[in-house]
């Protein structure tokens, strides 16, 4: 398999109450410079739950046990050479992976190479493979396709020149994706049904769960069907709510706690400019921009207030960054009940919003853009 893979597990080992004993995972890997792989396992249904462990290689060669009964997800990553680069630099960690999907108690076994190997244990693993075997093709005329688009790129060509000589790759991959979906449609009781609901675009993912039958969708893959689902929920109501903060909307109204445990309600700053900043202490490009975020709040303190979302942060950690960065308007923590961030719609952060006296989004702008502040003194100078 060309590109790291999901594999799955056979239904026969998910007996309703059956006891299962540790997972044993080994292999052979070549073209790996170190003698050590780096394994994450992550539980499906519970992303928390994760592991990063170290695993000795002999001549290629590893064997390593995951004391866990949940459906995990395994990567296996090569560790990077402790062998300098030529230009005496450290050699980067690679993103390639032997990536598969394994119910507990069923010995795996992992061989060939990090760009092209293969995964053995049940029938299921067979089955995975023969279905990308079809593919195959398909994606190598798309893999050919990209490398004629770098080498236009790299000669000069214009972007409008590259997208045209890359349509074709579009048409292949809709071709592939109508394969994918063929065979859920011809297969709903298959455990490879579910796992390639993870393969289709947006709108092609409600028809297809509807499909599938309850064995499929309580079966052996259940937590995968449950993750899928929620994400496909997740990403309708995002989309929903894309659409409601467009401007000209009137802004999802939302109550949250301030710094000082106080509620504070998006709708009491009623009849003035407010902007809205989703942000988090993790996020760099967010730290970037405060200093001029200040300058502008300090400019026109008193004619237009901002409200700090905090995003992805602990109490503790958000309450510390607001101190240690000096943040002197209002500040609030996303909540799961409410969540501002999923009520409009946020991607990326930071993320502004602008709201006009009338309670209406006036303007959106993702990443920290020096459009945010010329569209200040915009609105400013006209509300003189």
């Amino acid at each position: 398999m060309k590109h790291p893979i999901i594999a799955l597990t056979c239904v026969s080992l998910c007996a309703a109450g059956q006891t299962f004993a540790q997972n044993n995972i080994s292999g052979h890997l070549s073209g790996i410079e170190s003698d050590t792989i780096l394994v994450q396992s992550i539980q499906i249904d519970n992303n928390k739950n994760r592991s990063l462990d170290t695993i000795a290689m002999k001549n290629g060669k590893f064997a390593f046990t995951i004391d866990d009964a949940a459906l995990k997800q395994v990567y296996i990553l090569a560790k990077p050479s402790s062998k300098p680069n030529p230009d005496g630099s450290k050699p980067a960690m690679s993103m390639k992976a032997a990536s598969f999907i394994l119910f507990p108690g069923k010995p795996v076994t992992v061989t060939g190479s990090i760009d092209d190997y293969k995964v053995e244990g049940c029938d299921f693993y067979s089955e995975y493979a023969t279905f990308t075997d079809k593919l195959k093709p398909l994606n190598q005329k798309i893999d050919s396709i990209r490398k004629h688009c770098t080498e236009m790129q790299k000669a000069g060509a214009t972007n409008e020149e590259i997208q045209k000589a890359f349509s074709p790759a579009r048409d292949i991959n809709n071709e592939i994706i109508e394969i994918r979906n063929a065979y859920i449609n011809d297969h709903p009781d298959a455990d490879l049904s579910v796992y390639l609901l993870s393969q289709l675009p947006l709108e092609k993912l409600e028809g297809a769960m509807n499909v599938l039958s309850d064995n499929a969708k309580n079966g052996v893959m259940s937590p995968y069907y449950q993750s899928v689902k929620k994400n496909y929920d997740r990403e309708v109501a995002r989309k929903k709510a894309e659409e409601a903060v467009q401007p000209g909307n009137v802004a999802p109204d939302f109550t949250l706690k301030t710094i000082d445990g106080k509620d504070f309600s998006l709708s009491s700053l009623k009849g003035k400019y407010v902007v809205i900043d989703f942000w988090g202490s993790w996020c760099g490009w967010c730290i970037k921009g405060i200093p001029e975020m200040k300058k502008t709040y300090d400019k026109y303190k008193g004619k237009i207030e901002f409200v700090g979302v905090d995003s992805g942060d602990t109490e503790e950690d958000w309450k510390a960054a607001v101190k240690q960065h000096g943040l002197p308007w209002i500040n609030v923590i996303n909540s799961e009940d409410p969540n501002v961030v999923a009520l409009y719609g946020v991607r990326g952060f930071p993320t502004k919003f602008v709201i006009d006296p009338e309670g209406k989004v006036a303007k959106q702008i993702v990443g920290e853009d020096p459009e945010f502040y010329k569209y200040i003194d915009s609105i400013m100078s006209e509300s003189k």
